[in-house]
């Protein structure tokens, strides 16, 4: 007996010393409660700093003033774009691996144009067909969202929440817990049956609220007084778009009339620039999207689903990735300068630290790993800097295609030569040039002599020639990276700085962007919270360094096409 027990002591006192003691004492693997990607659509890199006396201490401000900033964070390829923009964040590569070249691109096999999240295969879930038929199919490679999936065995929740599709199912992954857009037709964030079958009762709870009918009951008027705005230009000059209803593109934007939407109170005064008869206003919910308050909506949402799904709240890592699309929008109507901009950005601002706020609460401070970046910048209103006396134009990209077509009728003869015309590539119809027994690449070489008399056109290339060899830096790096053969153009066409494409040409209203300049590449990143040090490099970034990075951080593996590289000054631990 009393060897029996004995026997018992020194098998314990084995156990306990051995591997599974070990593994008792061994604490877990340090991560971050929650990481929360945010993506400010064609935020500029000088955004950061041109409203900086304005911003309060919370938002933008703390970010920089807590986080790390690469100060000198690029793009690495064209067209700069919102679907490749979201792509390249969270895969870590370019277009010419991830597969999102564009937000549109002609598909030779069915004769016509794709959507970037199109799927036919799935049905809407919550909205209508025309907007709810969305899927990440068309991206070829995993994201760090959908890693963060595999490392976990799916137990981490990854979540994608935007205005746009593209900028909420790209991040969201393939394998993403869930992903929201807005549907303009019913006011409401919706999904996809490719997520599930039934909205959540809290998306239902929260659409049942009606915030966007809310937010558009009340005109947009500006924070400041206007003569406050030393950032930004006149409030009435000739390069800003109106809203359609609208004479001028001046304050105040009397939002229930032009979206059809009853005032909260009595009718608000008529703005300055006139305004559409209240009775022929329909509802009209899409406007939200062109005013600050669709960022305000999206965060909205943004923290219900924080609340609801219990993110960073379950003892495992989970990912928010959500992006701000507003600012897009009124860029694109009203340009960089405008007071409408300005004010969208110092409303941002107090989003940011409404979000930054809500973290410290319900994750914890110091628990959540941020991360801000945008899917692209912009560019000046062509009007703007021409008034400027610096060199600036726009060209037609209809009208382009269709000269370009008949150039190459009077060479080549009659023929529908160009099939389209989309991210500054020529596609042109391969079944015609075999079938007249021409040479593709003396085709391609024809357009390349043709595109580069057009005014406004830099250069072009032939994407033979774009096959035929590698570069690791300057304007082909750009086109080589934006490059797939399989879903890319005939021909690459490279615009003078400052010039762009304006589909409302001749007129020239607001701003656009794609192209390799810098205020369409350079873009702000930051780094904040969880093991983050306080400070900033000016060494070169590219955006396809986030998501190794953020690999990094959760020691885990990089997206599987990823060709970034993990930011080292960033991964030094607070002391």
């Amino acid at each position: 007996m009393r060897n029996t027990f004995l026997t018992g002591l020194l098998a314990a006192a084995a156990l306990l010393s051995g591997p599974a003691a070990s593994a008792q004492k061994t604490k877990p693997l340090p991560r971050p409660k929650l990481v929360v990607g945010i993506v400010v659509d064609q935020m500029r890199y000088d955004y950061l700093y041109r409203y900086w006396n304005k911003y309060g201490a919370d938002g933008f401000r703390r970010l920089l003033g807590e986080g790390f900033s690469f100060e000198n964070c690029h793009y690495n390829y064209v067209p700069t774009y919102t679907g490749p923009g979201h792509a390249s964040i969270y895969t870590g590569t370019t277009p010419s691996t991830h597969g999102i070249i564009g937000n549109n691109w002609l598909v030779r096999e069915a004769g016509k144009a794709t959507y970037v999240t199109e799927d036919n295969t799935v049905q809407a879930v919550g909205g209508t067909a025309a907007a709810g038929q969305m899927s990440p199919r068309h991206m070829l490679t995993t994201t760090i969202t959908d890693e963060l999936r595999l490392a976990t065995n799916f137990q981490a929740k990854t979540i994608g929440v935007c205005i746009k599709d593209r900028g909420s199912i790209l991040p969201a992954g393939h394998a993403a817990s869930a992903a929201y857009w807005f549907d303009n037709a019913n006011g409401a964030f919706i999904t996809s049956t490719f997520y599930t079958s039934q909205l959540p009762e809290w998306v239902q709870q929260f659409n049942a609220r009606k915030l966007p009918q809310q937010y558009l009951s009340k005109p947009w008027e500006p924070l400041l007084p206007l003569a406050a705005y030393t950032e930004s230009t006149a409030d009435d000059v000739a390069w800003e778009a109106a809203f359609r209803g609208e004479q001028k593109p001046v304050f105040p934007h009397n939002l229930p009339v032009l979206s059809g939407v009853a005032p909260a109170q009595a009718p608000a005064p008529a703005p300055t620039g006139g305004e559409a008869p209240a009775t022929a206003a329909a509802a009209n919910l899409d406007v939200i999207r062109s005013t600050p308050f669709g960022n305000t909506l999206t965060l909205d949402f943004a923290l219900e689903a924080i609340r609801a799904e219990q993110l960073g709240q379950r003892g495992q890592t989970d990912f928010l990735a959500l992006s701000f699309s507003s600012t897009d929008y009124v860029g694109h109507q009203f340009g960089p300068n405008a007071i409408e901009t300005e004010d969208t950005y110092l409303r941002l601002d107090r989003d940011i630290a409404r979000l930054l706020k809500a973290l410290d609460q319900t994750v914890g401070k110091g628990q959540s790993l941020v991360f801000l970046s945008a899917d692209h910048g912009a560019a000046h209103s062509p009007e703007f800097l021409k008034s400027q006396r610096i060199p600036a134009g726009s060209v037609g990209p209809r009208l382009w295609r269709d000269s370009l077509q008949a150039r190459l009728v009077r060479r080549l003869g009659p023929g529908q030569w160009v099939l389209s015309y989309e991210n500054q590539q020529v596609y042109l119809n391969r079944p015609l040039i075999a079938q007249k027994k021409l040479d593709l690449y003396q085709v391609q070489q024809a357009v390349v002599e043709l595109a580069v008399q057009f005014t406004g056109v830099s250069r072009a290339i032939a994407a033979t020639d774009l096959q035929k060899s590698h570069w690791e830096s300057g304007l082909l790096m750009y086109l080589e990276n934006g490059y797939l053969p399989s879903r890319s153009g005939d021909v690459m066409v490279v615009m003078e700085p400052g010039w762009l494409e304006s589909y409302a040409y001749p007129v020239n209203k607001g701003t656009t962007h794609g192209s390799s300049g810098a205020y369409d590449t350079h873009v702000p990143l930051l780094f904040w919270g969880w093991r983050v040090p306080q400070g900033e490099s000016a060494f070169p970034a590219r955006i396809t360094d986030i998501a190794p990075t953020v690999a990094r951080f959760l020691h885990i593996q990089e997206p599987d096409g990823c060709t970034g590289q993990p930011l080292q000054d960033v991964l030094t631990k607070k002391k």
